[in-house]
C-alpha cells in the first residue's frame, strides 16, 4: 500500500510522538489560562478552516485552535489544501497514496473520494509536490484529535482560484467533509510595517473580501485563501477569526517577522 511519508517531522514539528503530544497539550494549557477564550472556542464548529503551516513552535498554538474546534463534530474527511512552496507546476495536485504517515500513526487517505475528484476536475498527481510542510503540518493535528478521520491532500502552485474555489465548493457540498486552507502572512518584515500588511489580509478574512486581499495581502497561500473566501459568500457561512500572532512572539526578534492567523467557516 502506497503512504505519503513525512517529510518535515523532525524539523517543522517533533518526531517524539511523546513531544508532540506535550506540545498539543501545552497549547491548550496556554488557552486554557485565559477561560472565557476557551470557553467560547468550546462552544464553535466549522465547515472549514484557515490555518497556519510554519514551524509548531512559531504557529502551532495558532494551528490548534482551529483543529481543536474541527474535533468538536469530528467529519468523516478532512481536505487540506496548501501552496507549493518548492515545486512550480500548473494548477492542483492531489496525493494518490493509500495512507498518510504521521509520528502518531498513519492516517488513512479517502481514495473514493481523491477519484471522485480527480475525475471530476480532471487533477493530475506530481508526485514531488507532494513533499510539501504546508500540508504535512497541519496532519499530526488531525491525527492527535481525530485519528478515525479520512484525510486529502492537495498542493497547488500556479493554480486559478476560481478554479479552486469550485472545488472547496463541491466538497463542501459532499457530506461530512471539512477543509483546511493552510497559509501564512507576510513574511520577513518589521513587526510594525508585518501588522500593517496583515490586517489587510484580516481584514479581508473577516468581511469575505477576496478583492481586498489584492491591496497589501502577502499571504503565501493568498490564492487558497481567496478561493475560500468566494466559497463563504456564495454559502453564506459565517466567519469567525480565531487568533493572529507573529513569529516574534515566539522568537523575541521583531526585525524579520512572519504573520500567522487561523480563523473557521461556520454555517448560521
Amino acid at each position: 500500500m502506497k503512504t505519503r511519508a513525512m517529510s518535515v517531522a523532525g524539523s517543522f514539528y517533533p518526531l517524539s510522538p511523546v513531544e508532540i503530544t506535550s506540545m498539543i497539550d501545552s497549547f491548550n494549557t496556554a488557552l486554557e489560562s485565559h477561560p472565557d477564550v476557551a470557553a467560547r472556542f468550546d462552544m464553535l464548529q466549522a465547515k472549514a478552516v484557515i490555518v497556519p503551516h510554519a514551524g509548531w513552535v512559531y504557529s502551532g498554538f495558532t494551528a490548534n485552535i482551529a483543529f481543536r474546534i474541527l474535533s468538536h463534530t469530528p467529519p468523516k474527511t478532512i481536505v487540506v489544501i496548501g501552496p507549493s512552496h518548492k515545486v512550480g507546476f500548473e494548477g492542483v495536485s492531489i496525493c494518490d497514496s493509500q495512507f498518510y504517515q504521521t509520528p502518531l500513526g498513519e492516517l488513512e487517505i479517502d481514495t473514493a473520494l481523491v477519484n471522485d475528484i480527480k475525475t471530476h476536475f480532471s487533477l493530475a498527481t506530481f508526485e514531488s509536490a507532494h513533499h510539501e510542510h504546508s500540508t504535512e503540518v497541519q496532519m499530526p493535528f488531525i491525527k492527535h484529535y481525530m485519528s478515525d478521520t479520512k484525510v486529502i491532500e492537495m498542493v497547488y502552485a500556479d493554480a486559478d482560484p476560481l478554479h479552486i474555489s469550485t472545488i472547496i465548493d463541491y466538497l463542501l457540498g459532499c457530506d461530512d467533509v471539512a477543509v483546511v486552507i493552510s497559509t501564512d502572512l507576510s513574511h520577513y518584515y518589521s513587526l510594525e510595517e508585518a501588522k500593517k500588511l496583515d490586517s489587510i489580509c484580516l481584514e479581508a478574512i473577516r468581511h469575505e473580501n477576496s478583492t481586498m486581499l489584492h491591496q497589501g495581502c502577502e499571504a503565501c497561500g493568498k490564492i487558497g485563501v481567496e478561493a475560500m473566501l468566494d466559497v463563504a459568500k456564495k454559502r453564506d457561512l459565517e466567519t469567525v477569526l480565531l487568533d493572529y500572532r507573529t513569529s516574534a512572539d515566539a522568537s523575541g526578534d521583531s526585525a524579520r517577522v512572519v504573520g500567522y492567523a487561523s480563523a473557521l467557516f461556520r454555517i448560521v
